[in-house]
């Protein structure tokens, strides 16, 4: 009897003819994009929900607000030491490597980046609580519920047993909503098929040809983050990272197929869940809060990228300024998680903080999608190791579910 194909195997497949599909059949590749998009609206249409009954699930299965504080606490500060670790990790290809050094890119003029827009940090910390308890819902607004989750559970936990009865019933929703989850994934391997060769079709292999220095200094600085999350696992954890690796595929081909770490979310955590042993509370409260707040692939693309346009533009960066490159990569990278082209938006910010000329992102713009792809699936993947970590730490991690199937 022959061997069933695991999920994340025929995504790989499915990007895999939908590259080739979309080299060969171009002109054909846009008809194929609504498979695609209605994948992701479905997607999308229940990510509230689970974002916002997974996280109180989480909360609310915390013995207390005390235990809860000190989770939550010890997943911002490792999620803060670990994008810290990726901008530098950036940092440190660019001037290895220097990308950008004998490039030659014509930017333009000033009017060429009107439609990016300007990141306002301050404004991003107040809009973290939402006017709205509905409207957050509605425009699923990810870091607006996030906080609405957390402040809704907390209050549930310090009533106690008195609300235990609206607690089975959130409980019950999740399982609900993960069930929908299940069955919409089972149309994943079609919905990779059509974007990947809608991507490949409009825009083709050529349009890295220009930035190939800086996109291969990409995929190699976030393969070398890739292994440094091995080794947090190894030395914090203290439990081989190869289980970790091998059950990661199936949420990796998820996320480089849809450069979204928001559609990556539900698989992230079944996965973590019924593969590697991670305890219901940690993937249902951990992984939604990295989600919100931690973007790896996007701090190393921040701070790599304004290395290479210092070197194509001969600008001479002082200590100064690569210290502003961290705070501002840092900065950019958590405050642009979950927005669609964040990138772009972030980048004008960070060059500004140097002063960088900022007309040379809308260059950029043609290879953002391709880069996307590996910064998502970077980001979830540094998720999922983080929470690993800490529910290892903590105690819950089931280690034969880890290690089953090897």
């Amino acid at each position: 009897m022959k061997k069933k194909l695991q999920l994340w195997q025929k995504v790989t497949l499915g990007l895999i003819f939908g590259a080739i599909f979309g080299s060969i059949f171009p002109s054909y590749a846009a008809y194929l994009k609504p498979v695609g998009d209605v994948f992701l609206r479905a997607i999308k249409m229940i990510i509230p929900a689970l974002v916002f009954l997974s996280l109180i699930s989480g909360v609310t299965g915390v013995s207390s607000n005390s235990s809860l504080g000190s989770i939550g606490m010890k997943a911002t500060i490792i999620f803060t030491v670990a994008t810290f670790f990726a901008v530098g990790i950036g940092i440190a290809i660019g001037l290895i490597l220097e990308p950008g050094k004998g490039v030659f890119i014509n930017l333009g003029n000033h009017d060429s980046i009107d439609n990016i827009q300007e990141f306002n940090f301050i404004n991003f910390l107040v809009n973290v609580v939402p006017e709205n308890y509905f409207k957050a819902m509605v425009d699923g607004n990810t870091i607006q519920i996030v906080f609405i989750a957390i402040f809704t559970g907390v209050i549930m936990n310090s009533i106690g047993s008195a609300v235990s009865e609206i607690k089975v019933i959130f409980n019950q929703g999740l399982k609900l909503v993960l069930k929908m989850v299940s069955v919409i994934m089972e149309f994943s391997p079609f919905a990779s098929f059509a974007l990947t060769a809608y991507v490949v079709g409009t825009q083709g292999f050529d349009v890295m040809i220009t930035l190939s220095k800086l996109v291969f200094s990409v995929i190699f600085a976030i393969f070398l983050q890739y292994g440094i999350f091995g080794l947090m696992i190894l030395f914090f954890a203290r439990i081989s990272p190869m289980p970790f690796y091998k059950k990661s595929l199936e949420y990796q081909a998820i996320a480089f197929s849809t450069s979204s770490s928001k559609v990556t979310l539900p698989i992230t955590m079944q996965t973590c869940r019924e593969k590697m042993g991670i305890s219901e509370t940690s993937s249902s409260f951990i992984l939604p809060l990295g989600a919100s707040i931690n973007m790896s692939g996007m701090a190393i693309n921040l701070s790599l990228t304004t290395i290479f346009f210092a070197q194509v533009t001969n600008t001479v960066l002082s200590i100064q300024d690569y210290l502003m490159i961290v705070l501002t990569s840092t900065i950019g990278s958590i405050g642009g998680a979950g927005i669609p082209g964040a990138s772009l938006i972030m980048l004008p910010m960070v060059f500004s903080s140097v002063h960088i000329p900022i007309e040379g992102i809308a260059i950029l713009a043609g290879i953002d999608r391709i880069i996307d792809m590996m910064r998502t699936t970077i980001s979830i993947t540094g998720d999922a190791a983080i929470t690993l970590i800490i529910d290892e730490r903590e105690g819950l991690l089931d280690k034969e579910l880890y290690y089953k199937d090897l």
